[in-house]
Order: structure tokens, then C-alpha cells, then sequence
């Protein structure tokens, strides 16, 4: 083993430490569920910021996002990026606050279908049901997505067999998810915010002093660019540059529309009921903003200078591993492996709030309010811990195969929980007369739209699944709602008293 690889070591084991500990260290804070999902609603400003947009951004962030920047220019990336950019905003905005709020005055609900169930007074449980298939069924996409990042990055890194480097990845999330549930996941996903925050921002700058500046680093991209649709650079990146150079209408309407997903996504919605005061969420928001703009530049910069930055272009088919073949060339080796240990966060910073959600889902909405039952605190923790462990197995299954897409997972379960949960989320907090019926209709339409037009190609079906699924949940839960008319009284009450607090 080299002296560059003991370092690699070295840094990638006190980081991977490092968590172990803190799932250890709050270990005995977990006496109930809401403990083990939600912290007690005891999150901190910064906490709650930066675990929101750690758990948001995942291996994606990193290696498919550098990805397409590297392989077909920066239009994609960009407009997706800006599309992201607002939602992020907006969800911070107009969601947050109510949603704490709501979400406590509802039953003090610590899961999204719960409070669906409660806001709408579902007394039948469906929107539990419904929910917590989709949830799971999403989530197992989403977590496969963090474990091919860690195992693509263990791969690279260490030259290790892809399937050990899935079992070392899961095996260690699952230590500190299992161990300290939501409190120890916001607390290292607030360290691995941090740490891709700062490689993110180092590595680009140091990209661009190389290259010769900011006007000489963009100069020679579009040189690249140029030649490479000359078919000097072979045909997949004459492809991918071409296409980009052409970036249709409907390329740029399905990029935007990534920002949609934000009001869906459960386990940043879970931020937003576990931070410990509403005062707390505009300086969450300004933290969150900053953030997420300065990571997009960092994270699209060196995809796009990576071209001409690297000494050699990469194999076909390795573009996703951009960001650790700069790392590995710009940085001495323990330094290096520091910051590729970002990676490893940006996957394990998703994964673990995935496999978490979907617990909480599979725990609190199905097992205790559909099966009526009520366990205790103790046997509850218990039970969500096995239900970790069992999604995270289902998940290890769907990574096994190592040409997974990083960018490709992260887009289908994004689409599927923004589609589901996005407009009904929307539909709770703002518009008194929505119905438990309407409610699931549009769960329903909405993710069975996305899982078919992501089946489908051509025309109209280029577009983001994501955007019909959206519109089609908005429609069907609607409608529904106005043929049912909405004549709980008790129901129209307690939205008239949140309404009014809001107010204060």
C-alpha cells in the first residue's frame, strides 16, 4: 500500500469515526418517537439549515451534479440548479413556519402522513396507507442512490470491489442512524454540511488560480466546448455538447421544475417540525440560501473547469467521479482525503435522513395508526431501528448493480415525492375546504403518474415527470375536494384557529 493510500486511510477512518460517535452520543436521548424522529422539536437555527440542505443535496450534489456540468457543458446544470435554487427559497418561505406550526396543532404530528391524517381527519387511515407505500417505495430509490455514491467513491478511491465498497458505506450509516435516530443524523449531517461546504468552495477556487483566473478558466471551457463538437474528443461528448448547445424549451421547463419537488420531499419537511422555535426559521432560511447558492457554484464549477483543469479526460462512463479525480490531483493525500470525504457525507447526509423517514413512515403510520395499535416508547424505537435496518437492506439490493446513475435515481425519487406530497402539503396549510378524499386522489394520481411517464419517451413524454405528476395531484385533489365539499365542522375549525394564530 502506497504512502498516499495509508493517508487516504487514515482520513477516511477518523471521519467515518467521527460519526460512529455521534450516533453513540445520543444514543440515550431516544426514550419515544418523537425523540428518535424529530429530536423532541429541539433543533437549533444552523442545526435545522444545514441538515436540511446536507439531506437535500446527497451524493448528487457532488457526482451527479459535477457530472453533467463535465459532460455536456453547464446549461443543464445550470438551469436545474437555478430551478432548485428557488424552490429551496420558497419552501423556506412559505412552508416552513406553518408547517411547525400546523403540524403541532394537529395532534403534534411528527411524520408528514400523520399530519396529512390529522389535518384531514382521515378516520379511515388511508392517507397513512397510501402515504407510507409511496414514502417507502421512493425512499428505497433514494437511500440506493447514497449507497452507489459511497460505493463509486470507495471504488475510485481505494481501488476497492464496488460491492465492498456498498457494504462499508451502508454498514456505517446504519451505525449512527440506528443508534442516534434524528438528533445524531441533524447533527452529522450539520458536520458534513460544513465539510462539503468548504471543499466544495477551496477546490473551485484553487481550479480557477490554476487555470489562469475566472475570464481564462471560462475562455478555455468554451474552447473545449467548440472542439469537442468537432468530434475531436470522440462521440459521446460531441453528443453531450451538441445537445447542451441546443438546450430546448422543454430541456429548460424540465429543469426548472426540479424546484417543485421541495414542498414534497418528507425528510426536509421534518426539519421544518423539529426546529425548536418559529422565530428560529428566517435566519434557518438565510443560512439555507446562502449555502445552497455558494455549493452550486462550487459543485458546477468544477464539473465545467474539470475539462481543461485535469490532466487527462475521464473514461466513458466515469463522469460522476469528477469531483474525486480533482480532489486526488489538487490535494496532498491526507488533505485530499479529508475533502473526499465530503463525498462520503453528500451520500451518507441523504441516506441516512431517507432511511429515517421512510422508518418513521412504516412505524408510526402503519404499524401504530393503521393496525390501531400503540406501543410503547421503548418497543417503538425498537421497532423503527428494524425497520432501518430492513429498508436499508432492500436498498443495498437495488445498488448492486455499479452502472447505476447517481443523477438518474435522484431524479425519478425526487420526481415520485414531489408529485405525491408536494401540492397536498401545499393544499393543508393554504386552502381551507381540501378534503381527505381529495387528498387521496392526488397522492394517488400523482405518484402513479410520475412511476408511468418515467416508463415513457418521446414528445411530450421528455418532459420532467415530475411537472405532470405535480400538476396532475394539484387537479385531481381539487376536484375532488369541491365535488366532496368539505363539511367537517370540526375540521374547518381547527384551520380557522391555525389560520388565526398564524396571524399573531
Amino acid at each position: 500500500m502506497s504512502s498516499a493510500m495509508i493517508q487516504h486511510v487514515i482520513a477516511f477512518a477518523l471521519y467515518l469515526g467521527l460519526m460512529i460517535y455521534v450516533g453513540i452520543r445520543w444514543m440515550n436521548s431516544n426514550n419515544s418517537s418523537e425523540d428518535f424522529f424529530l429530536g423532541g422539536r429541539n433543533l437549533g437555527p444552523w442545526t435545522t439549515a444545514l441538515s436540511a440542505e446536507a439531506s437535500d443535496m446527497s451524493g448528487w450534489l457532488l457526482m451527479g451534479l459535477p457530472g453533467v456540468a463535465y459532460l455536456g457543458g453547464l446549461k443543464e446544470a445550470l438551469w436545474t440548479a437555478l430551478g432548485l435554487e428557488i424552490g429551496t427559497y420558497l419552501n423556506w418561505l412559505i412552508v416552513a413556519k406553518p408547517l411547525r406550526r400546523y403540524s403541532q396543532m394537529c395532534k403534534n404530528s411528527i411524520t408528514v402522513p400523520e399530519f396529512l391524517t390529522n389535518r384531514f381527519h382521515d378516520k379511515k387511515r388511508i392517507i397513512s396507507l397510501v402515504s407510507t407505500i409511496f414514502i417507502v417505495l421512493f425512499f428505497v430509490i433514494y437511500t440506493a442512490s447514497g449507497f452507489v455514491a459511497c460505493a463509486k467513491l470507495l471504488n475510485t478511491v481505494f481501488d476497492l470491489p464496488y460491492i465492498c465498497g456498498l457494504v462499508i458505506g451502508m454498514v456505517v450509516i446504519l451505525l449512527y442512524t440506528l443508534l442516534g435516530g434524528f438528533s445524531a443524523v441533524c447533527t452529522t449531517d450539520f458536520i458534513q454540511g460544513t465539510l462539503m461546504f468548504i471543499a466544495l468552495i477551496l477546490t473551485v477556487t484553487i481550479m480557477m488560480v490554476t487555470i489562469g483566473g475566472p475570464a481564462a478558466a471560462s475562455a478555455k471551457v468554451s474552447d473545449f466546448a467548440q472542439r469537442a463538437m468537432n468530434g475531436e474528443f470522440g462521440d459521446l461528448m460531441k453528443s453531450r455538447f451538441t445537445a447542451n448547445q441546443n438546450f430546448s424549451l422543454i430541456s429548460i421547463i424540465s429543469a426548472l421544475a426540479w424546484g417543485l419537488g421541495y414542498f414534497g420531499m418528507p425528510h426536509i419537511l421534518v426539519r421544518f417540525m423539529g426546529i425548536k422555535s418559529e422565530k428560529d426559521i428566517p435566519l434557518s432560511r438565510r443560512i439555507a440560501t446562502v449555502w445552497v447558492t455558494i455549493a452550486f457554484i462550487g459543485a458546477m464549477g468544477i464539473g465545467a473547469f474539470a475539462v481543461t483543469y485535469l490532466n487527462d479526460l475521464l473514461p466513458a462512463g466515469m463522469n460522476e467521479s469528477v469531483v474525486i479525480a480533482t480532489i486526488m490531483q489538487t490535494y496532498p493525500a491526507f488533505i485530499g482525503g479529508i475533502f473526499l470525504c465530503a463525498i462520503l457525507a453528500a451520500a451518507m447526509s441523504t441516506a441516512d435522513s431517507q432511511l429515517l423517514v421512510a422508518a418513521s413512515a412504516f412505524t408510526e403510520d402503519f404499524c401504530q395508526t393503521l393496525l390501531k395499535k400503540k406501543f410503547e416508547a421503548k418497543t417503538t424505537v425498537v421497532m423503527s431501528r428494524a425497520t432501518v435496518l430492513g429498508i436499508a437492506l432492500v436498498a443495498f439490493v437495488l445498488s448492486l448493480n455499479e452502472n447505476s446513475s447517481i443523477f438518474g435515481l435522484v431524479s425519478y425519487a425526487w420526481a415520485g415525492f414531489g408529485s405525491t406530497f408536494g401540492p397536498l402539503v401545499l393544499l393543508a396549510l393554504f386552502w381551507r375546504n381540501a378534503t381527505a378524499r381529495g387528498a387521496i386522489a392526488g397522492i394517488i394520481a400523482g405518484g402513479a403518474t410520475v412511476i408511468i411517464w418515467h416508463n415513457l419517451s418521446g414528445g411530450l413524454f421528455d418532459v420532467y415527470e415530475l411537472l405532470p405528476g405535480f400538476l396532475i395531484c394539484l387537479a385531481a385533489a381539487v376536484i375532488v375536494s369541491m365535488l366532496d365539499k368539505n363539511k367537517d365542522p370540526d375540521m374547518l375549525r381547527e384551520f380557522d384557529e391555525y389560520k388565526k394564530a398564524q396571524g399573531n
